[in-house]
């Protein structure tokens, strides 16, 4: 999956690791994400200009991700929204299994790369 942070204003920050349960950064409201296992994605981007406070992504809490379509993929299975909450942005991916992955940059791109297989 690749997040696209050209509209970052800061230097990029991430942080990616599976959990037990997703729940909604700032509330604490839990929010279900379909699939054997359940990353969480923090982006050091929010989804909204700090300067106006309009939104840049149009993603609602505990809804899937605006714009992305999990047809035909076999370790992907669901994405939500979790929250965009003080400077950071909030994604629950929904994959098949505890799979190994891993995260690389690649300039204004954070893509993060889960295995097929262990």
């Amino acid at each position: 999956m690749v997040f696209d942070i050209s509209g970052a204003k800061a230097k990029l920050g991430y942080h990616v690791g599976y959990v037990d349960a997703f729940h909604q950064d700032g509330s604490g409201e839990p929010i279900p994400v379909g699939g054997g296992a359940i990353l969480q994605v923090f982006v050091s981007a929010p989804s909204y200009d700090p300067e106006n406070m309009r939104p840049t992504y149009p993603g609602k809490a505990g809804k899937p991700l605006p714009g992305v379509d999990l047809t035909g993929y076999r370790t992907f299975k669901d994405t939500k929204f979790g929250a965009s909450f003080e400077g950071q942005t909030q994604i629950g991916l929904g994959v098949r299994a505890r799979l190994p992955f891993r995260v690389l940059q690649s300039g204004d791109k954070l893509i993060v790369d889960v295995a097929h297989t262990w």
